[in-house]
């Protein structure tokens, strides 16, 4: 999408406190997966010349920025958010020749790209790593680094330093022999924590950055960066925390948001962002509170332009992400408002359902029993998304329904969370049954992600050559028959189709991409509605054609019935439409469809729900009062 495609948001429209309004607050980010995305050679795993191939589909997707998972050289213990090397490429993906070919064609096409940045943590297999486990000088502090307790035989339970849990289970530190003392690691073993405090490993860091950027990046997505900075204690020992049912305390918890963050990010703004034009900075971040989220992304501060909230993506959980419960849209509706409240002024928030982490929102809050609900219930949830404010990211997939991966067997997975997981619960703590745990990990394994993209119905869904004697890394699912992309390209009314309308209405239209946000019916259980608006501006690609009335406020209204059943519009939305929420008055010819913006169903179908005030299931549609 080029700026010329795009409408310029003048500074009498707010955005995110600074001036002139940043580019992206009406752009659409779209993040690759490399390894599920498009494999070019036939080896069952997806690389970069692959992605390049694919640009012109994800330009006429409409999309302003992509966002690259990582593809730095790697192990591949955590595929590839284990790096080993952060100024090259994994062969697996490519080489750096082949990096510079698709930052040329993603800018020829008028996109930006940015690179999944994993700085909290490194590969045990990185130089820096090497070094420090042998305690070469220079490099002895550039991990967390602590004795065994005292009275305990190193390496056995106990003698850890103290209580923490990794995020992948078990205890958060292992016992290195070669140093004789243990590490620190948030994740898996294969992933030491950097020592952020040590000034040598931020400049380090700091110069990779730039030497990225210089290449041409646009920018970085942080992973865990609110965990870089760890709460220490005069003693040099780390705090502990309240045990969770495996008996170790959350790390995260304890963790995130530690002292020095706002100045280590500050840092990193200076050393490698001021001076330089169109970039964009996204911190993935665990712990942080809505408040916080906005002093981090005020202008003002210097630190990142967006951050990735989670407690709209933990609600559903009951103790831990493996006993999910059922949708209830109320709390997810005060979660989503006070993420929208706290950034109203100044700060700017990042929209998504979808990531590599998460289960596909489709089958975890939607309808797959039938591909009509499914469709149906994609573009439902994807509009609620897309109408708030902030800056929305599309997953890869998530534009056609995707669906979660269909698994029935531990052996179909390769992710190392699930496995160490299954391990940690069933295996070692037994805290649950074998069938217990398929269970989860069939509603929120996070390969239910990452199976391969559905590009046709093919052997393979067009992700690689179906000759040869390889297979994708990750089973393909079986439901790529019907859930394609070349499918939905020839449907009218496809998921990609509507994905295609939203993104334009975050383009073209001022109230989507900067209006003021105001939850309505915010107990309703069944409706998810809410205004955005803005004071009328004479703009050019903003002539409606639609009269506002005697308000000088350019006001839509957003309404979408989240169940799989009929319902009624609530009463404060039908208040702010101007309707009569006990229907007595007969709204026909009060409402006019020209003013229906989108619709999953039809202009006319929701023209009509709002005269009857009933809502057909999954039916999601905008209005302009």
């Amino acid at each position: 999408m080029t700026d010329e495609q795009r409408i310029y948001l003048p500074d009498s429209i707010r955005t995110n406190g600074e001036t002139p309004n940043p580019w992206w607050t009406n752009a659409v980010v779209y993040q690759i997966y490399p390894r599920s995305f498009q494999d070019s050679n036939g080896d069952g795993v997806g690389d970069i010349p692959g992605i390049t191939s694919r640009l012109d589909y994800l330009a006429d997707l409409g999309i302003d920025v992509i966002w690259l998972s990582p593809v730095f050289k790697s192990p591949q213990d955590d595929n590839g958010y284990d790096i080993s090397d952060y100024r090259a490429i994994d062969p697996v993906f490519g080489n750096l020749y082949d990096m510079d070919d698709l930052i040329a064609g993603v800018h020829e096409r008028g996109m930006k790209i940015i690179m999944d940045l994993v700085v909290n943590h490194t590969s045990d297999q990185h130089a820096w790593f090497q070094a420090s486990r042998r305690s070469i000088d220079g490099y002895t502090d550039w991990y967390w680094w602590r004795p065994p307790k005292e009275g305990h035989v190193p390496g056995t339970p106990g003698a850890e330093p103290n209580n923490w849990g990794s995020d992948f289970g078990g205890s958060a530190w292992e016992f290195d022999s070669d140093r004789g003392e243990y590490y620190l690691h948030s994740f898996s073993p294969k992933q030491p924590d950097l020592n952020w405090e040590n000034p040598n490993v931020r400049q380090a860091i700091f110069d990779m950055m730039n030497w990225w950027m210089d290449r041409g990046i646009d920018g970085f997505r942080m992973d865990v960066i609110t965990l870089i900075s760890k709460p220490v204690l005069e003693d040099g020992t780390l705090p502990d925390g309240e045990p969770g049912e495996d008996g170790y305390a959350n790390s995260q918890k304890v963790a995130a948001d530690g002292p020095r963050l706002d100045e280590f990010l500050s840092q990193m703004r200076r050393e490698v962002f001021d001076g330089r034009d169109g970039t964009l900075t996204v911190g993935e971040a665990p712990g942080i509170s809505p408040d916080r989220d906005r002093h981090i992304t005020d202008p003002a501060n210097g630190e990142l332009d967006m951050l990735f909230l989670f407690r709209h993506v933990e609600f559903d959980e009951n103790g831990s992400k493996w006993n999910p419960l059922p949708l209830n849209i109320v709390p997810l509706k005060q979660i989503m408002t006070r993420a929208q409240s706290a950034v109203k002024d100044v700060g700017w928030s990042s929209l998504f359902f979808n990531n590599h982490d998460q289960p596909r929102v489709v089958s975890r809050w939607g309808d797959t029993s039938s591909d009509d609900l499914r469709r149906y219930s994609a573009k439902a949830i994807g509009l609620i998304l897309h109408m708030h404010r902030g800056t929305p990211y599309v997953y890869q997939g998530e534009e056609l329904g995707m669906t979660n991966a269909g698994f029935t067997a531990l052996d179909q997975y390769r992710d190392i969370e699930s496995l160490d997981l299954y391990r940690v619960r069933v295996l070692s703590m037994h805290l649950s049954t074998h069938d217990q745990m398929i269970d989860a990990l069939g509603r929120r394994s996070r390969d239910n992600a990452r199976t391969p993209m559905q590009w046709d119905g093919s052997r393979y869904a067009g992700f690689m050559s179906p000759n040869g004697d390889k297979h994708p890394w990750l089973p393909v699912n079986i439901n790529k028959q019907y859930i394609n992309v070349r499918n939905d390209q020839r449907n009218p009314n496809s998921v990609l189709t509507f994905y295609k309308e939203m993104i334009h209405l975050r383009h073209s239209d001022p109230v989507v991409a900067a209006g003021d946000f105001t939850l309505l019916d915010a107990d309703d259980q069944r409706v998810y509605a809410f205004t955005r608006s803005i004071p009328i501006i004479d703009m050019p690609g903003h002539a409606d054609g639609v009269s506002h009335g005697s308000e000088d406020v350019d006001r839509i209204v957003v309404i979408a019935n989240l169940t799989s059943r009929t319902a009624q519009i609530p009463p404060e939305t039908a208040k702010t439409i101007g309707l009569d929420p006990s229907w007595s008055i007969v709204a026909e010819g009060m409402i006019d469809q020209d003013r229906v913006l989108i619709s999953n169903y039809s202009a006319d179908h929701s023209a009509t729900a709002l005269v009857t005030g009933r809502l057909s299931p999954w039916e999601a549609f905008v209005y302009r009062v």
